[in-house]
């Protein structure tokens, strides 16, 4: 099941849900969550974004963290990706419980500056 990220036709982002379960660790090596979605690029194809969803139980609580993908370092002998900054960093991060932001320039810009990356510029192609 998909969700939508908003009505406009504008928007050039699309979210990629992931069918299994990847685990995602602290760069301490502590499983901290799982890789909910990634943002694809409309135009080029290319991943901007990770969508992690982090604490909860069953389901109960869990919240969402948007990631610049370049902060995710695929590990595959563990089949995990590893977040490269601080934990404590990326809980204090954009983050959401039930409804998911228009994932617009506006929001890419909020999420580069917080983690102190270079900006996607969301436009054609």
């Amino acid at each position: 099941m998909t969700t939508p990220i908003a009505d406009a036709e504008t928007l050039l982002l699309v979210q990629a849900n992931v069918a299994t379960s990847l685990k995602v660790k602290s760069r301490d090596g502590d499983s901290i969550g799982t890789l909910h979605a990634m943002m694809v690029h409309k135009g080029t194809g290319r991943t901007t974004h990770a969508v992690l969803s982090l604490g909860g139980f069953l389901g109960i609580g869990k919240s969402f963290y948007a990631v610049p993908f370049e902060l995710l370092k695929f590990e595959p002998v563990n089949d995990a990706y590893t977040v490269t900054v601080d934990r404590r960093l990326l809980e204090g991060g954009p983050s959401w419980a039930n409804t998911m932001p228009v994932f617009d320039q506006a929001y890419a810009d909020r999420v580069a500056g917080y983690y102190g990356t270079k900006g996607e510029v969301l436009r054609e192609g």
